[in-house]
């Protein structure tokens, strides 16, 4: 295939994945942006009120880096996940193998469409976090370059859940026992400078914990982890993950019969 032609093949796959869950956005983008308001209104005012400041600053605004950043993972990854996994269940992926498109134009489609998805989710939570606190971002590069490789590689992450899965109930496992936690414990409500010695080296076995820290850093301009080591680890995975993707696609694991 030519330049163009693999644009073209490319474009498609993005634009059927925007457009799928723009066409359903009552259930992709309102119930973030309601649940996230939930969380500024109680974590935010209620009940940081009471704590008062986190990290020198007011604890709505130590937390709000982390909500959008929440909203990103989630999202990134269940777009992905969930589109792969019915194209999967309707037989639609056997025309994608079939064709002469390469392996990469398709995950990369998926991909992008995560990524989509995810962005546009944290800016509506971000809009919606300007009603609560001024928000002022100290280091757009850091901000925009963390929350775009976050978003490409739990986009990934949902490519690898949805290629295992067997059932519509198997892409839900990952998503509620390991990407939940990990994010409530990855410094998004507090800094983990509050935690014991101890409980501070666990929490570093956390890559979220990086993720949050960098966007809260790019935004706040103070972080709890290295941010040069954050950006390394965040390329590495992306690059691991991304191979493995290709190699799955490439085997048709969990695709051919």
């Amino acid at each position: 295939m030519n330049p163009r032609e693999l644009f073209v093949a490319f474009w498609t796959i993005v634009v059927k994945e925007v457009r799928r869950f723009m066409r359903i956005w009552p259930q992709t983008l309102l119930p973030p942006a309601i649940t996230m308001t939930l969380y500024f209104i109680i974590f935010g005012n209620l009940i940081g009120s009471r704590i008062g400041e986190m990290g020198g600053f007011d604890y709505m605004e130590y937390i709000v880096p982390g909500l959008i950043m929440m909203s990103v993972i989630t999202n990134s990854y269940g777009n992905v996940v969930s589109s792969f996994y019915g194209t999967k269940f309707q037989r639609h992926v056997e025309e994608l193998l079939v064709s002469p498109i390469p392996n990469w134009i398709i995950l990369s489609g998926y991909v992008v469409g995560g990524v989509a998805r995810g962005l546009g989710v944290g800016l509506i939570v971000t809009l919606l976090s300007l009603f609560f606190t001024d928000l002022q971002v100290h280091h757009l590069f850091v901000t925009v370059f963390t929350v775009l490789l976050t978003s490409i590689l739990f986009s990934l992450g949902g490519f690898i859940n949805a290629v295992f899965a067997n059932s519509f109930d198997d892409i839900s496992i990952v998503p509620t026992f390991i990407l939940t936690p990990l994010t409530y414990l990855g410094g998004v409500f507090y800094s983990i400078e509050l935690l014991p010695e101890f409980w501070q080296g666990v929490s570093m076995l956390n890559p979220i914990l990086y993720m949050v820290n960098t966007f809260r850093y790019g935004i706040l301009g103070v972080s709890d982890i290295s941010i040069v080591f954050a950006f390394a680890m965040l390329l590495v995975f992306i690059a691991v993950l991304f191979s493995y993707s290709l190699y799955l696609l490439q085997k048709g694991k969990g695709i051919r019969a």
